[in-house]
Order: C-alpha cells, then structure tokens, then sequence
C-alpha cells in the first residue's frame, strides 16, 4: 500500500529541481495562508456576519410587531424613524404576496445565514440580494400585502473581509515569487553544468567552464571541468599517437615502392606493390580513426543538400537519394560527412546498387542506407561495430580493409547523441538505419 502511494507522489511531483524546490518554499506558504484564511472565515467572517444578519432579523421582527399595534398615523413615523436610524427603506404593498423561491443559492454565507435567521421568526418571507449591487430585497408576508424591506448589504456582511483577503494574498505572492528569482539563481548553475556534461558526452567542443553557485555545486562543477581536461588530453593524445605512427609508417613504404621500379622480376614486383597499397589504405584508415577524435565545432545545416552534395562527389548514377522534406540538424559537418562516405563506401563495395532515404519523425532524424549486397548476419550485426573486426566471409572480401568504417561511423553518430544499427534492406541487402535527435 505505502510503495504504491510513495509511487502515486512520484509520479505526479514535478522532475526538474527548480519546480521540487519551488514546492518546498511555496507549500507550507500557501497551507499557511489558507490555515489563516479557514481560522479567520469560520471565526470572524462567518460569526460576524452571523451576528450582524441576527441583529437585523430582530430589528424587522421589531418593527413588524410595532407596526401591527400602531395606529395609521403612526405608522408613517414608525417608517421614517427606521430609516433614520438603520437606513431600513420600508413600504407595504396591499394586495400582493410573497414570490415563491425558484433558485435558493445554497453556496452563498449571506442567504444561507439570512435564510436561517428570517425561518426562526417568521413563516412567510421572501428575500434576492442578487439584483441589487448596494441592496437586499425582503419581502415579509402582512394581512391582505406585504411588508417590503429595502436593507443595505453592509448590514448583513463584513467589509473587512476583502482587505483581509488582499493583505493576505498580496504577500504570499510576493514571497513565492522571490524565491522563484533566488531559485532560478541557485538551479542556473545546475543547468549549465547539465549541459556543458551533455556537450562534452557528445564529443563537442566545451568552452572554458566556470564554476558559479553554492559550494556544493561549484565543487561539483570543478571537479568536473578537471575530469574533462583530462579526458580531453588522453583523447588528444592517442589520436596523436597514432597520427604520428601512421605518418612515420609512410616514409619507408614510399622508398619501398621507390626500390620495387627497380626490380626486374615484375610478377614479384606487382605483389609486393599490392601489398603496399594495401597497407597504404590501411595508414590512412587509421588515420580517419584518429581525426573522428579531434573536436570540432557544432553548426546548423541541411541535411538534404548535405547528403545531395556528397552523393554528387561520387558522380555515380548506382546512387540514388529520396528525401521528403527540408529537414534542419545542429552537428559537426565534417564527422557526419565522414560517417556517410564510409557508409557509402562500403554499400558500393559489396552491392551495385544503393538507396539514400531520408525523412523525420516526431523526435528524430532518419537515415536510410541500403545496398543490394549479401548483407550480415544477425549474430554479427554487434560485433562489426567493434574496431578492426572482420567477419571472415562475403562482406569481407576486401583485404584492404582493417574493420574501421562501421566503427567510426557508430563513434560519429554516438557522439550526436544518436544511434545506428544494421537491418534487413528491402534490396535484399544491408540497410544502415542513423537516427539523430530532431
């Protein structure tokens, strides 16, 4: 029972910090005030008022029974003389009853404390103080018409009720709202933290981050921007590392493709020639790896023009693109582009055909590569993203190829806040679906 309704709070408490701690300032505010409110209308409005409508009831009991003893003459100065002294404006009206109530307002204080009061003296009544803004219509039941009462609101409800109200009101709003304003100071630094942690996940380039708010989160937040500049120089470093290993390797493969023209035997030269240029796809396939790790800055393209232009650089009516609308992205173009082609690349390499699609749900950005190939089986799907891995059959026919391009294209797309996976093509191929946040 109590792991259901802590989860029932759960569910329907807000999730950002700015709103659970707005909760916690501004709750026992606003239970205060109503406590205040409650205490104040049952004991004061409700009892004054109580008072006050009980008080008039006798005044109209009195002057009813007055008037039934007085004689014609009078009568008239009973009249004036209680609208001196209690601004009653009263007139009897021969010949005409009291109405009926068609709609009792249950909900009001005043016509349920005057409907009450008025029950215990007379059987015969009939009140409205709707129509009236400043007056209350009574109408009491008197031989062969009626008694008719014109009685002011002010006698029947405390004025002080809405000053109270106003003075109550005004300062929990203005307390709620400052500490909204010292909330929203305390919660920024959270937020910018969140964010510039977002970026860095993202392989973004992360200004240089300041530390701001309380101790705690400045402490937090420090550690942080350390951690960063760490990672950020093994990452730097290792993509150095092997720039520098791959570069190195290039000189003597150059002098050894140099000393192979001067071989005689050319059937052992051109092997020897392969094997070179194999390792030379292999260098520079190290050396994309290498370059996805370098930052880069984040800008807003569009995508259709941006597959358009890499699928015209090829100049090779095998590809063919299907877009449906403009679709906008914020990411690093130069990654993105590099993904792509290698995509590209290795839907040419094992299909004669390849479908580009693209179009965007309500939270993502799709894109669709498909080759007409012999595809992957689906135990293998995982591990071809894994760097240098080979599958040992038709998809890696290839020599030159050290089990690269999918890695880097995952490494990409990941650190876009995206994913990539392998499905079945419509062509009977490999279909390579990226999903990036819209």
């Amino acid at each position: 029972m109590f792991y259901g309704l802590n989860k029932f709070i759960k569910n329907i408490l807000p999730k950002r910090l700015f709103y659970r701690s707005l909760i916690i300032v501004a709750a026992p505010i606003i239970i205060l005030q109503i406590t205040i409110s409650v205490v104040f209308f049952d004991s004061l409005w409700i009892k004054t008022n109580k008072g006050m409508t009980k008080s008039l009831v006798s005044e109209v009991y009195t002057f009813v029974e007055a008037y039934k003893n007085e004689k014609d003459y009078n009568k008239q100065k009973l009249t004036d003389l209680y609208y001196q002294n209690f601004e009653l404006i009263i007139k009897y009206v021969e010949n005409e009853t009291v109405p009926v109530f068609h709609d009792k307002r249950w909900y009001s204080p005043i016509d349920r404390t005057l409907r009450r009061e008025l029950k215990k003296k007379f059987s015969n009544y009939w009140f409205d103080a709707t129509s009236y803004k400043e007056k209350i219509v009574l109408k009491i039941d008197y031989k062969n018409g009626i008694l008719q009462f014109l009685i002011p609101k002010t006698r029947v409800t405390n004025s002080s009720a809405r000053i109270f109200a106003l003075w109550i009101t005004l300062p929990a709003f203005l307390l709620i709202f400052i500490a909204m304003l010292f909330l929203k100071n305390q919660t920024r630094p959270i937020v910018n933290l969140a964010k510039a942690a977002e970026k860095f996940g993202k392989g973004e380039f992360v200004e240089e981050f300041r530390p701001s708010g309380a101790l705690e989160i400045r402490m937090a937040a420090y550690e942080f921007d350390r951690m960063r500049k760490r990672i950020t120089k093994q990452l730097t470093q290792r993509s150095e590392m092997l720039s520098g290993i791959s570069h190195d390797l290039r000189t003597p493969l150059t002098r050894l493709k140099l000393q192979l023209t001067f071989l005689k035997d050319k059937t052992i030269s051109k092997k020897m020639s392969d094997d070179i240029d194999e390792m030379e796809k292999m260098l520079n396939e190290y050396l994309q790896f290498s370059k996805s790790q370098f930052n880069e800055n984040t800008e807003t393209f569009q995508i259709n023009e941006f597959l358009k232009d890499i699928i015209r650089k090829y100049n090779n009516n095998k590809i063919e693109f299907h877009d449906e609308e403009k679709i906008y992205f914020d990411g690093r173009i130069n990654s993105l582009r590099r993904c792509i082609n290698n995509l590209i690349d290795n839907a040419l390499k094992y299909g004669n055909k390849v479908d580009i699609g693209l179009n965007k749900s309500m939270n993502n950005i799709h894109i669709f590569v498909d080759d007409n190939g012999p595809g992957i089986e689906k135990k293998e799907k995982i591990n071809v993203f894994k760097p240098f891995y080979k599958i040992d059959k038709s998809r890696n026919e290839a020599k030159s190829s050290v089990g690269l391009g999918l890695s880097i294209a995952s490494d990409i797309i990941k650190s876009h806040g995206g994913k990539i996976s392998l499905e079945n093509s419509p062509n009977n191929g490999l279909r390579v679906k990226i999903s990036l946040p819209s």
